[in-house]
């Protein structure tokens, strides 16, 4: 099962990109795609027009087109329950210990790290991020 993953412009514009990376292979995922994203404004507000009406929309939009983030298609069994568990809360300070964004991220909007919901909604995010035939099988 796959799922996306995107490495926000906090935790790359910080270092932590390959640190994340690392938490995310360890936990046993496979990276089957991978990209460094400019995000413009039209593109951010193209990929997070679910959350159009919510007082957070315009803020989030300006975050996520502030600097490059790391898209990434994940693979594992269960992928998107399991990346929610391992990258925590929203809020870094209620997430668990060991968790991506208690470990790396800033704070509830600069939380280092995007995980799909649900399998629906990660098959239209790796399609947005990796259109056609880009993700990769590992031997």
């Amino acid at each position: 099962m796959l799922t996306l993953a995107i490495i926000k412009p906090d935790a790359v514009r910080a270092g932590k990109a390959g640190k994340i990376l690392t938490h995310l292979e360890s936990a046993g995922f496979k990276i089957r795609a991978a990209r460094l994203v400019q995000l413009t404004t039209g593109q951010a507000e193209a990929f997070y027009e679910v959350h159009r009406e919510r007082p957070f929309y315009r803020p989030l939009v300006a975050f996520m087109t502030s600097g490059p983030a790391l898209a990434l298609a994940l693979e594992r069994d269960d992928a998107v329950a399991r990346l929610r568990e391992v990258i925590g809360a929203t809020d870094p300070a209620e997430a668990k210990p060991g968790t991506v964004r208690q470990l790396y991220a800033e704070s509830k909007e600069r939380n280092a790290i995007h995980a799909s919901d649900s399998t629906d909604t990660a098959a239209r995010e790796i399609a947005f991020f990796f259109p056609g035939r880009e993700l990769h099988e590992l031997a």
